[in-house]
């Protein structure tokens, strides 16, 4: 365990968040189970770390972080660790890659029943589902989801400002003058650009290609997450592969079930079911009507956030279906979006109609809220698409 409380050491010591994700203030951290869930390369271990960081000092063996990717753990279950940890004192520990383990759902049922002075923070892929697929967590995990970057995150660590975030009704009522206030300090379209293409994965910030770092961390969420924790054999992945890449030649779109089994060469159910892998994976979106969901097939079909679309569609990207995917991606954290009438493409929350709009131009409705991209400031029902990058 000294290893282990050494090289905890070295990682709080050293880590770098940039930023402070909003996430922390929705936790409730009184909790004695809590999960954080979320797509590879978001920084669930950062997050971890930064927990640490804020909480205890480095040296407090109080805290202790653990990776179970770490060889010792294939032969002690984390029960036992837990047990030793919490007699020498240990309070809250931190565990990274909780899915490593095999029985990882029934080790953390253990501790929670056994430990009750012991605090678990654990991280794991947004393809696992705790309540779903793990009872033994029921009524006892509470789970949070920790995305990508909003572009209001991004645009206080680029520019070094602290914009806090707004409510949907706020943006609708009051965007004006959030508006005038964020533009007296910093120009947002000046970033916007940069956020689309590469804003979303904190990995930016690290010294190397993003778009390879990107394809790389896209085929480790298939290859490890998606088919480890679903426990689909390795054979099958060159399909899933396929059926993303064609997914991301025509999204935003309506999929052709039919074509794209015959495509990838398996059956229509499969491909639904592939679908819905990939969704969970946070690699795409599925667009429903109101009252439908999975297994019914999606009208519409979107890659997850703009930074995949720049990846996989490098030779010719769609400015529309950026801005579509921007609007659906920032939306979609904390407010349900469904297919909207003909005349728009979202409906929010059953109530709100949304168009978005590439520029200002032609007649507006009064019962239709428009997103503009390439303006600062609106005015009425017409807002400036950037603002909804606002929303967390």
């Amino acid at each position: 365990m000294d290893s282990l409380y050494r090289t905890h050491q070295y990682l709080v010591e050293h880590v770098d968040s940039p930023i402070r994700r909003k996430l922390v203030e929705e936790i409730n951290w009184n909790d004695r189970l809590i999960g954080i869930k979320g797509p590879r390369g978001v920084g669930k271990t950062t997050f971890l770390l930064q927990y640490a960081k804020e909480n205890f000092s480095p040296d407090d063996k109080e805290c202790l972080y653990i990776n179970l990717n770490d060889f010792c753990f294939t032969c002690k279950p984390l029960s036992e660790f837990a047990n030793e940890f919490q007699m020498k004192g240990g309070r809250v520990l931190l565990v990274d890659q909780v899915f490593k383990s095999p029985d990882w759902s029934k080790e953390l049922r253990q501790c929670y029943d056994r430990f009750p002075n012991l605090k678990i923070i654990f991280s794991g892929s947004s393809v696992m589902r705790l309540k779903e697929e793990n009872p033994d967590l029921s009524g006892r995990a509470v789970s949070y989801n920790l995305r990508g970057f909003s572009f209001r995150e991004f645009l206080n660590l680029m520019a070094g400002t602290d914009f806090q975030s707004y409510t949907l009704e706020d943006v609708l009522a009051h965007h004006e003058d959030i508006s005038d206030e964020v533009c007296k300090q910093v120009k947002p379209l000046a970033y916007m650009a940069d956020y689309l293409h590469h804003g979303f994965y904190p990995f930016f910030l690290e010294k190397r290609n993003f778009s390879e770092n990107l394809l790389k961390t896209m085929n480790m969420m298939l290859e490890i997450d998606v088919l480890s924790i679903k426990q689909i054999e390795q054979s099958y992945l060159p399909k899933m592969r396929k059926l993303l890449y064609l997914l991301a030649l025509t999204t935003p779109g309506s999929p052709n079930v039919s074509q794209l089994s015959s495509d990838i060469e398996t059956s229509r159910a499969t491909v639904m079911n592939y679908l819905k892998y990939l969704k969970d994976a946070r690699l795409i979106n599925m667009l429903y009507p109101e009252d439908e969901d999975f297994p019914k097939k999606p009208v519409m079909v979107y890659l997850q956030n703009p930074n995949l679309i720049h990846v996989m569609r490098q030779v010719k990207v769609d400015e529309q279906a950026v801005r579509d995917t921007f609007f659906y991606n920032q939306m979609h954290k904390d407010y349900r979006v469904n297919v909207g009438r003909k005349d728009v493409r979202f409906l929010i929350e059953g109530k709100y109609h949304f168009k978005i709009l590439g520029s200002l131009g032609g007649k507006y409705k009064s019962d239709v809220y428009y997103a503009v991209d390439s303006m600062e400031k609106g005015r009425g029902n017409v807002i400036p698409l950037w603002l909804f990058g606002f929303l967390y």
